[in-house]
């Protein structure tokens, strides 16, 4: 590692995605996308709860994280716009840029919550879920649709997360050490923040990180069916960083490749769906070595 931020271009992408043992169908839905000409990243991972009386949140979720995709790409936009390569680090634009950028991601939460509850509305008023409209005091019920959202923006010198529910989001700094900067305890029961929960934008918390020269090689998002794969938090550490050094031994398209595979043996513990998303730091594999699976 040369200990230098990466130019977004140069930031190749993870994705991967299968379905618990015990599930009918998937409720989980992600994205990972290059955008601003490849200036940018965008990650999202977004998990229907699946319970009965979330029966639509399959929906949800894909409503979530094409919600997402859309007003964080504007953002990031927004961001690549002030992000000039050939300025200092001390350049004042910038840090005033900064602070523009900041009011505007923590408004992002809001503006996706509206959007998707705008879509599931507009959806159970054409086909209600109950076989007729349901109202509470705050609107329609939607609870049927659902879902938990985790998503990221990632630029040369910005990195922004943001999460409303459970799942998990891990940053490898320079060196590959993974740390989970929102990461709040283990989780206590089956009970999660939602979307479709009254003001949900209120629950959303996010990660607020400017890059100078020594910036993250990596970043993943998963939704809880991988976390909850591991008996303790380290072994889902230790997973997270085995990712990342298979990507720097065998390349990406190897470690993609084997994803799926590597994600099926975990969900094999949890028995939920699993998903994760990513974007590391471009470089070529090391040799020719095994590419055996990060521990499980």
């Amino acid at each position: 590692m040369t200990g230098v931020v990466a130019p977004a271009e140069q930031w190749e992408l993870l994705e991967g995605a299968v379905k618990g043992a015990a599930k009918k169908h998937s409720q989980d839905r992600c994205v990972a996308r290059r955008i601003a000409d490849g200036r940018a990243v965008v990650l999202a991972v977004a998990d229907g709860h699946g319970s009965a009386p979330h029966f639509r949140s399959d929906l949800g979720a894909r409503w979530a994280v094409e919600e997402f995709l859309s007003c964080a790409g504007e953002f990031a936009h927004a961001a690549v716009g002030h992000d000039d390569p050939d300025a200092p680090e001390d350049d004042g634009r910038w840090w005033q840029a900064l602070t523009e950028l900041r009011g505007e991601a923590r408004r992002l939460p809001q503006q996706i919550s509206h959007r998707w509850l705008q879509r599931a509305a507009l959806h159970d008023a054409n086909s209600p879920a109950h076989g007729r409209p349901w109202r509470t005091d705050e609107g329609p019920d939607l609870t049927a649709y659902g879902t938990t959202l985790v998503g990221a923006v990632l630029t040369r010198r910005l990195l922004v997360c943001w999460q409303l529910g459970d799942g998990d989001i891990v940053v490898l700094d320079a060196v590959g050490t993974p740390y989970t900067p929102l990461y709040t305890g283990p989780d206590l029961g089956d009970e999660t923040d939602s979307l479709c929960a009254p003001e949900a934008w209120h629950r959303a918390r996010c990660h607020w990180q400017p890059l100078t020269r020594e910036g993250p090689s990596g970043v993943l998002l998963s939704t809880d069916g991988l976390s909850k794969s591991f008996t303790d938090h380290q072994g889902f550490l230790d997973f997270a960083a085995g990712v990342h050094g298979r990507a720097h031994e065998l390349g990406m398209p190897a470690v993609q490749n084997r994803l799926p595979e590597w994600l099926a043996h975990a969900a094999q513990f949890s028995g939920d769906d699993t998903t994760l998303v990513g974007a590391f730091e471009a470089v070529g594999p090391l040799g020719p070595r095994t590419d055996d699976a990060p521990t499980v």
